[in-house]
């Protein structure tokens, strides 16, 4: 498989898809499974909209370069912004990592996940967050629930479902089950060393310290498809 796809330096892999609500990319063979997921949802009521779908190297890149160095918030597991005054370097990294990827680890690079939520249960003058209490208590609650029960079906599945003391939950994020574990099953450590060793990337030497357990936290360490 192609180092750039896997890292998010290219787009090659991937194909325009049009829904019934936008035009947005997706890994070429993920585009029958997407189509067919929101169409099914729209005949279930609900606009399935695409937040968050292919997010590249620099992208992401900016995403963390921002964090660890001030200029954007870092998250507490609780959502809530942290001071980082007094947080170590290493601190920073995993406090980061609950809520961001590491540039050239994010499954978002593939174009098989997406933040996805029902656009028609958005309230008026609402942004969406993209935080917990949205899904499971919220107004795409009902949206969420029925996610749960039918994602299988047309091939996605929760890759955050639950903490397991790496990424924190998140019940927006679905993955393409075959395609992202074939994706998954190419990303070694080895490919995401040298992209990391070669970007101008905040906090590399703490990244490249801790890169055993980043990789086995926080990168392989998901929710598997029932």
């Amino acid at each position: 498989m192609d180092h750039k796809a896997l890292t998010g330096q290219t787009c090659n892999h991937l194909a325009e898809v049009t829904t019934l609500h936008q035009t947005l990319l997706a890994e070429q063979k993920v585009h029958d499974d997407l189509i067919a997921l929101v169409n099914a949802a729209e005949t279930a009521g609900f606009q399935l909209s695409v937040a968050s779908g292919f997010r590249d190297f620099s992208r992401q890149l900016l995403i963390w370069n921002n964090k660890f160095t001030g200029k954007r918030p870092i998250l507490s597991s609780e959502g809530q912004p942290l001071d980082v005054a007094g947080l170590s370097d290493t601190e920073k990294l995993f406090a980061i990592l609950r809520w961001s990827a590491l540039p050239g680890a994010s499954r978002h690079h593939w174009g098989t996940d997406f933040d996805i939520y029902a656009a028609n249960l958005l309230p008026a003058d609402t942004s969406l967050q993209l935080e917990p209490w949205e899904y499971l208590t919220g107004h795409q609650a009902e949206f969420y629930f029925w996610l749960r029960e039918n994602l299988p079906y047309y091939g996605f599945f929760f890759a955050y479902a639950k903490d397991l003391a790496g990424v924190a939950p998140e019940p927006w994020h679905i993955s393409h089950i075959q395609r992202s574990q074939a994706y998954m099953a190419c990303t070694t450590p080895k490919i995401i060393k040298s992209v990391v060793r070669a970007a101008s990337l905040s906090g590399k030497h703490t990244v490249l310290e801790q890169f055993e357990t980043i990789y086995t936290q926080y990168i392989t360490n998901i929710c598997q498809p029932d």
